[in-house]
């Protein structure tokens, strides 16, 4: 997981809507999470359409419009967002694609098996709360 860029720029967004969570106010336009995470603005608008439609973010049109998280930071974990962008892959083989599961598993398969779950038990534990700004 963690492999499509999207998922990465997705996570920088909306690590940006967690930095601004506390404020009830505060909205950020696609263009505004943009220029702050360094971001394209297509790439951003189109990601708050995945999210928008994921039920993680809200968003209200017009001047003075914007997107803000969909629910508390804290109840969304970096794999909900990311599984949004993310197609399931064949794992990792140093023999090449589909020799593990056909074959005698290589030398490194168990390894490379311990490490994704490790990345997928971190994804599912780890919040957006990590971001919210302390008061």
């Amino acid at each position: 997981m963690l492999q499509q860029k999207t998922s990465q720029n997705a996570i920088a967004v909306m690590s940006r809507l967690a930095e601004l969570y506390g404020d009830s106010a505060a909205v950020a336009s696609s263009r505004e999470l943009a220029k702050c995470r360094n971001l394209p603005a297509p790439v951003v608008a189109k990601i708050m359409t995945e999210l928008s439609r994921g039920g993680l973010v809200t968003g209200s049109p017009g001047p003075g419009g914007g997107y803000r998280l969909a629910k508390r930071p804290a109840s969304i974990s970096l794999k909900d967002v990311a599984v949004l962008f993310e197609r399931e892959s064949e794992g990792l083989c140093a023999y090449g694609p589909g020799w593990c599961g056909t074959n005698e598993p290589c030398p490194l398969h168990d390894s490379i098996i311990e490490m994704k779950e490790g990345l997928q038990e971190y994804l599912r534990t780890t919040t957006l709360a990590v971001f919210e700004q302390s008061k």
